[in-house]
This record gives structure tokens, sequence and C-alpha cells, in this order.
């Protein structure tokens, strides 16, 4: 590959089919679809070779205070030779001063160290067709229920208190895409939430926030039980300890991938809920 051939532009709708080949000739799962909803939130770049896309990367910021940075990929004829960080570059000078979040395979970890992000703990994929354990009623299972239209407001701000950025208008996406669930506190108030909705094979739960392990399994066995038979999957942060549960009900663990940021390493807050499970691998 000559550098001087490869133009760096900004990713628009006319690339999306671009992108889509590219991401399955890498196996990833994604559908057209899903490249569209990260590229409704994001600043994008694609790299052009003749017209054709070989490379991609985005910047989807979070408020005033993050931004992950997702959908990173170099066709494989392409790999080694720059092109990966000539898109990091575009991506990190896009979010500024945010901090930067990601998930890195172990072949991009080189890389990203070099561009100043530090590992923070693993993420453990989960994929298949729950078998019915989760359908086991839990002590926490009669606090779950389908959310209202009046929630969405107090799920914004749950999801802001454990993560620490402000998702959303991803949020607001997510329950147009797909059915949310909350847990509720005695007071009828939202302790915690998850998310049902189309990707890649089939269907993805995620992301799922809540006070306590205990309270995780019965939003996500609710939402298991929403689908019987349905391809599911879960990414969820390995200091979470759901994998061995997920796996018992048919989920299996396929890999994964490492959770990286930039910036100092600092106590992670004192707040009453965390996440379990991630909207995706590219938004957190």
């Amino acid at each position: 590959m000559n550098q001087d051939t490869i133009d760096l532009a900004i990713f628009d709708e006319s690339h999306l089919d671009g992108a889509h080949v590219l991401s399955r000739e890498a196996n990833w799962p994604h559908r057209r679809e899903d490249w569209a909803m990260v590229l409704s939130l994001s600043r994008g770049f694609v790299a052009l070779e003749d017209g054709a896309v070989v490379g991609t990367a985005m910047m989807t910021p979070f408020g005033d205070t993050a931004a992950t940075i997702n959908m990173v990929i170099v066709a494989a004829e392409m790999r080694g030779r720059g092109l990966g960080r000539r898109l990091m570059d575009r991506a990190l000078a896009a979010a500024g001063p945010l901090e930067c979040r990601l998930i890195a395979t172990a072949e991009g970890l080189p890389l990203y160290e070099k561009l100043g992000f530090r590992a923070t703990h693993e993420i453990r994929q989960h994929q298949g067709v729950p078998d019915g354990i989760a359908a086991v009623a839990m002590p926490q299972s009669g606090r779950v229920a389908w959310a209202g239209a009046g929630d969405l407001a107090a799920i914004a701000a749950l999801d802001r208190l454990a993560l620490g950025m402000d998702r959303g208008p991803l949020l607001h996406l997510l329950a147009k895409a797909g059915r949310m669930a909350v847990l509720r506190a005695a007071d009828g108030q939202v302790a915690g939430y998850g998310v049902l909705r189309p990707f890649g094979r089939g269907e993805v739960i995620g992301p799922v926030i809540a006070g306590s392990e205990e309270e995780a399994q019965a939003l996500i066995a609710f939402l298991m039980a929403a689908r019987p038979g349905a391809f599911l999957r879960v990414d969820t942060p390995a200091l979470t300890h759901l994998s061995p549960w997920l796996a018992a009900c048919g989920l299996e663990e396929v890999g994964g991938g490492i959770a990286m940021c930039t910036g100092p390493a600092r106590p992670g807050p004192s707040v009453p809920c965390k996440p379990f499970a991630l909207a995706s691998q590219a938004l957190g």
C-alpha cells in the first residue's frame, strides 16, 4: 500500500455499505443497521482507496466528559502499515479534551498503549440460546417489569451516575430500537434497568445497570424470558463476576476484549449502581 493513494475522509451515510462489507470480511457480526446507529451518534472517519472503504474509526461523544473510540477496522491486506494509527489520530483529535474509552482486541493493544490508553479490566462476551435456567424465580424477580414511557429520564440519570458520562441520546435510540425493563426500589423509583434489542446475529441484552449482581441477574433473566429460543448476546465486565451464571444459562463465553481509557488512574466513583452489561463494545 502506498500511503499517498489513501484518502482520509469524514464518514457519512454513503460509506455505510463499504464499511459493512469491510466488517463482514473481518467476521464482525454487525448489520448495516448497527453501523448506522453508531454513525448517528458519532463523528467518523474512513480511509478510501480508489473510492473503496479500506478502514474506519469513529468517535462517539457522551456529554462533556467522555467519548468512546470505536468501529476501528482496517482491511486485512492493509494492516501493519500505519493506516490504523492515522485513523486513530483523527478520532482522538476529534475527541479533544474528552476522556476516551475503548474495547481493544489483543492485536490492537500495542497501538492503543502507544496512544496513551491504559487497560482497566476485561470484557467477556457471552452468546447463545438460553436453555431455561434463567427463568428460575429469583428473590428480585418481582421487582422487574417493562419500562413505561415516563421512565426514560430516570433510566438516563441512573446510567449517568453509573458511568460518569451522559448517554441520553443513545438511550433514546435504544428505547426506539428495542425494549427496556426496569427494576424498582420499594418506593417505586427506578433502581436498575436493562435493554433488549436486535443486534448482529440475533439480539443483545445491554446495557444493564443495577445495584447488585442479584439485581442484574433478575433483569437479564426477565429479558431472556421475553425471547425464548432466540440467539442472545451479553458483553459483561469481568469485574462483575456474571460470567459463570451466564454460562449456566446457556450463553457460552466466546471471547471478549480489554477495556481501556485515557487519563490517569483514579478510584471508581462510590455510587449505588454499576454496569453489568454493555450496550455494545462500541458504545460501552
